[in-house]
């Protein structure tokens, strides 16, 4: 590596002011540095008006790197190309982050001291509660937040009153296009059932956006929905797809109901009773009598409770369309729809498969004329674009021949002034023998005054008249402009 005292040395022998001046000169350049490096970098500010939580930073972070979007956190926001800044609000709008803020209950119980009152410290408690529920179901898929209320078990204190068990309501916001299953629903009624002291499953009700009751199909039933999707995904691969339409609709309890059957058996081989009814009359005595004997001999009874709960499914109600054009075997249809959905006709499910006209857009016929009609149209616009450019090129042609000579000329006069420069005059006035007025003013006006003078001495007066009126113009233009050139021939 060569060493740096020669040229130190060297620096130290030069004068202070050669020395100032290259300090100052290091120091503008690195001030030039500076400044086109700020000018070229791009400006950066927090991407939220208002402070952000430490699990809302978080949130965000996780979002913009799984975009790839270069950030700088902080402790209460994040810092990102003010560029960018609105498009990523409204990136994360429409993906619902950052949530809003819920209490947990570590969070609401933090401001409980020694002289809190036991309400206070119930009710704080129910708070976080609801928020470490609500924090939980927003990690489930298809749920985007949730709203939990809590009502806590009380119990009657006084005669008079009433023991209410522990409710609990949830409201849930799903993502565009989630929609949760039956599995799902119930899964959610026992977690928060679970969460909640003394809550009963059965106790909590959820709904959706709409206000819609959502249901877990307690009997095991699938819902509609699914079958649905199952019975068309099977008649698509068997069928082909857009051969067949399937709508399946259900209907279920909305109440508790119970059924009671009460079966009896003899308990041998006998009747279970046994009546022996007897009439007599004794006409001389005007007697009637009439004697019954009963004899119960035992039986066996068997009763049978049968209860439905809400939700559980009364009626399935299926509808195929298949196409008609294909001349399907309909029986056929049929039983892969019943063995796909589960028709019980017992429990009065309906099942319809008829053949339909399915319709299809008839393609509109084109003649010979329209076909034509279209190509042209098709070629008009580029018909047009080249007779445009045609016409400019023709009106500026003129012009543009113009400034093609002219500027062969020029380069024509620069080549004889570079090679008359040290001829003697009669050389140069046979040089120029040829040339045009202005050639020969533009070189005689390059070459020495007394070598000029010579030259034009040479000239028969006349012309040296004409090559003298050019060079004492102002300014002795070889090239005219080009807005003359085009003015001269509009």
């Amino acid at each position: 590596m060569p060493s740096l005292a020669p040229f130190l040395a060297r620096f130290a022998a030069t004068s202070p002011t050669l020395r100032i001046a290259a300090f100052a000169l290091l120091l503008a350049l690195v001030l030039g540095a500076l400044v086109v490096g700020v000018a070229t970098h791009a400006p950066r500010g927090e991407l939220f008006a208002t402070p952000l939580r430490p699990d809302q930073v978080s949130e965000v972070e996780d979002a913009l790197a799984a975009w790839s979007v270069p950030f700088v956190p902080t402790s209460d926001n994040v810092v990102v190309d003010t560029s960018r800044r609105s498009a990523l609000l409204l990136r994360l709008s429409l993906a619902g982050i950052p949530h809003a803020h819920v209490a947990t209950t570590s969070e609401t119980l933090s401001t409980v001291g020694v002289l809190t009152p036991q309400s206070v410290i119930d009710a704080q408690a129910r708070s976080g509660l609801a928020g470490d529920i609500e924090l939980g179901l927003r990690s489930i898929a298809g749920i985007q937040d949730a709203r939990v209320i809590v009502a806590p078990a009380q119990g009657a204190e006084f005669a008079d009153e009433r023991a209410h068990d522990a409710t609990a309501s949830v409201r849930l916001h799903l993502r565009p296009g989630a929609r949760l299953s039956p599995a799902q629903v119930a899964g959610v009624r026992a977690f928060v059932a679970a969460s909640v002291p003394q809550l009963d499953a059965r106790r909590v009700t959820i709904l959706d956006d709409d206000g819609v009751a959502l249901d877990d199909a307690p009997d095991g039933a699938p819902d509609a929905d699914a079958l649905q999707r199952s019975l068309q995904s099977a008649l698509d691969t068997a069928l082909g797809a857009g051969a067949s339409v399937v709508r399946v609709s259900e209907e279920r309890t909305h109440a508790t109901s119970e059924r009671r059957d009460t079966l009896r058996t003899p308990a041998g081989t006998v009747a279970i009773s046994h009546v022996l009814d007897a009439e007599s009359l004794d006409d001389g005595a005007r007697h009637y009598r009439k004697e019954s004997d009963r004899d119960e001999r035992g039986s066996e009874t068997r009763v049978t409770v049968t209860r439905d709960e809400p939700g559980a499914l009364m009626r399935l109600s299926t509808a195929v369309f298949v196409d008609a054009a294909r001349n399907l075997d309909l029986a056929r249809v049929r039983e892969l729809a019943a063995a796909s959905v589960g028709y019980d006709a017992r429990r009065g499910d309906t099942l319809t498969v008829a053949a339909v006209d399915f319709g299809r857009a008839v393609p509109a016929r084109r003649d010979a004329w329209s076909l034509v009609f279209a190509a042209v149209a098709s070629l008009v616009p580029t018909l047009a674009l080249l007779v445009a450019v045609l016409a400019i090129v023709k009106a500026s042609a003129p012009g543009l021949g113009t400034l093609a000579r002219t500027l062969l000329e020029r380069a024509a006069i620069e080549r004889t002034t570079r090679t008359v420069a040290g001829y003697a005059p009669a050389h140069v006035r046979g040089a120029l023998a040829h040339e045009p007025p202005h050639a020969a003013a533009a070189i005689i006006s390059a070459l020495p005054t007394a070598t000029a003078a010579a030259v034009l001495e040479l000239y028969p007066q006349h012309e040296r008249e004409a090559i003298v009126k050019r060079m004492q113009s102002a300014r002795a233009r070889i090239v005219p402009e080009p807005h003359e050139i085009f003015d001269a021939h509009g």
